[in-house]
């Protein structure tokens, strides 16, 4: 049976805003950031793990400082039935950041990184040789033009579903802002 998804309100999104902006801060911090008792954020961080939104703290890597400056999306059309497959070839190489199951023209989409273009051309031959992809498809990504984000989409539907509060600490910019 489906788990309802958690209803965030802004008291949530001010949380994780301030874990994001402030990841190694313990509990009493955060209260201090988000201007609400210690408990309280103790309960809310418990609430969102059980609930599954908050999924891990470990760190952010920027891959090319990590010596991986390469970045491609490959789209994969499959032989019909073989996502499973697919999915366990996919987990096995590393340079697959992310693969995900789509609609459309492709069956799958992944992210992957390189060091240098030669070592992403391995990968991509590698993909190639798979008995389940019939075609692949990459593009070689220029420059990030929006960093990976999920805060702005929780802020909006948080207002959605709370509308303005009246509580000045889960203001844009704090009390009076």
């Amino acid at each position: 049976m489906p788990v309802a998804p958690y209803a965030l309100d802004a008291l949530d999104v001010a949380l994780l805003a301030a874990l994001r902006e402030h990841p190694r801060a313990g509990a009493l911090e955060l209260s201090r950031v988000v201007r609400v008792a210690r408990a309280t954020v103790q309960a809310r961080l418990r609430r969102l793990e059980e609930a599954g939104v908050v999924t891990g703290y470990g760190p952010d890597v920027d891959l090319e400082a990590a010596g991986n400056p390469v970045l491609a999306f490959v789209t994969l059309e499959i032989a019909q039935g073989a996502l499973t497959e697919v999915r366990a070839e996919l987990e096995r190489l590393p340079w697959i950041l992310e693969a995900h199951a789509t609609t459309g023209s492709a069956d799958v989409v992944c992210r992957l990184a390189a060091r240098s273009h030669g070592d992403l051309q391995t990968a991509l031959l590698e993909l190639d040789r798979s008995p389940s992809v019939v075609r692949s498809t990459s593009v070689i990504v220029l420059s990030e033009v929006v960093a990976p984000r999920v805060l702005p989409l929780l802020r909006a539907q948080a207002g959605e579903r709370t509308g303005t509060t009246r509580a000045p600490a889960y203001r844009e910019g704090g009390a009076g802002g």
